[in-house]
């Protein structure tokens, strides 16, 4: 037998976002969070054959479009990536949005506003146009929170790092320069994902963060590594880290929503006020405290993130039985 997915591939601040228009297997009525359960036990190799090579690469990542169970949603999210099937993802949700308003795929209730389903819940994405072209997106993201503040952790080969678990969609070790870390200056994106594979192992034997509200959402998966920006444009400026290999290209959204989180949650960012992330490759990600909210037992924050996406093509994609390499693969 041989698949086929039909795909509209973006990038969101130059991260890769690859939306799977047509082609994915179908799932129940039910919400994208059970839906995402059922996604990951059943139909995992739409993952892998989609994101690694030879059709995608290491810091692949993407959306498949479902519809929304939900009446007051537009359209249903899954976000699929290297590492995963994620609950959230901001450059995701950025770039999906550009190619839903700009091929005509969903007619929002609301013009000007797409409300989308996530495993995560909820998100609006207010957009602009200039013609038939999205000029800008801001999404309004799922509340975030400081979860654990000064976690220590020993990291083979560094020494004691001193971290913040915070989440934005995702939970993320936040790390800011410190005795053993002097900050990004001089770092590869090797040596960057070195770096964080040990710290993720550190922290799992000491650190298992559950989300209050949503159980299905736990662990610190992700990392992004804070710094001052070089853009007089910028506030800072973040690597995040996801998968076994990725650097995001973008500033992330998720890991912006995640450090707005951070920092508010230690007294340095307070309701109304922006802050500019910065990515490795220089596009910005203009991050907003848009209101308190609270999450569970948790003094939380409701993030928004402007950003903008380009489409960078249609691609129709096989997925061969006859292939011994139909289901992807990626190189130690």
């Amino acid at each position: 037998m041989k698949r086929s997915f039909f795909c509209v591939d973006a990038h969101a601040c130059g991260n890769p976002v690859r939306v799977v228009a047509a082609g994915a297997p179908l799932l129940p009525a039910v919400s994208m969070a059970e839906r995402r359960e059922l996604f990951v036990a059943e139909h995992d190799w739409v993952r892998t054959a989609l994101m690694f090579e030879p059709r995608g690469h290491d810091i692949m990542s993407g959306v498949v479009l479902y519809p929304s169970v939900r009446s007051d949603c537009d359209i249903g999210a899954l976000f699929i990536e290297v590492s995963g099937c994620l609950p959230m993802c901001g450059a995701g949700t950025i770039g999906m949005s550009t190619v839903v308003i700009e091929e005509g795929l969903v007619t929002p209730q609301d013009p000007g506003t797409l409300a989308v389903e996530t495993p995560a819940g909820r998100v609006d994405v207010a957009y602009t146009l200039d013609g038939d072209k999205v000029d800008s997106v801001r999404l309004f993201n799922v509340a975030s929170y400081l979860h654990a503040a000064d976690v220590a952790v020993h990291v083979p080969g560094v020494g004691e790092l001193v971290v913040d678990i915070a989440y934005g969609g995702n939970f993320y070790a936040v790390v800011e320069p410190q005795r053993n870390w002097s900050g990004l200056e001089g770092m590869t994106t090797a040596d960057i994902a070195d770096l964080s594979r040990a710290l993720r192992a550190a922290l799992a034997k000491v650190c298992d963060p559950v989300h209050p509200e949503n159980e299905r959402i736990r662990g610190v998966h992700h990392a992004i590594w804070c710094d001052g920006g070089h853009s007089p444009a910028a506030d800072g400026r973040g690597a995040v880290f996801y998968g076994d290999k990725a650097i995001d290209r973008s500033p992330g959204g998720t890991g912006t929503s995640a450090r707005m989180a951070q920092l508010v949650g230690k007294g340095r960012l307070k309701v109304g006020d922006t802050y500019r992330n910065e990515s490795l490759i220089g596009t910005v990600f203009e991050g907003r405290v848009e209101a308190a909210q609270q999450i569970g037992p948790y003094a939380g924050i409701r993030p928004s993130i402007g950003g903008w996406a380009h489409i960078i093509g249609h691609n129709t994609i096989f997925v061969d039985d006859r292939d011994p390499l139909r289901h992807g693969f990626q190189l130690p």
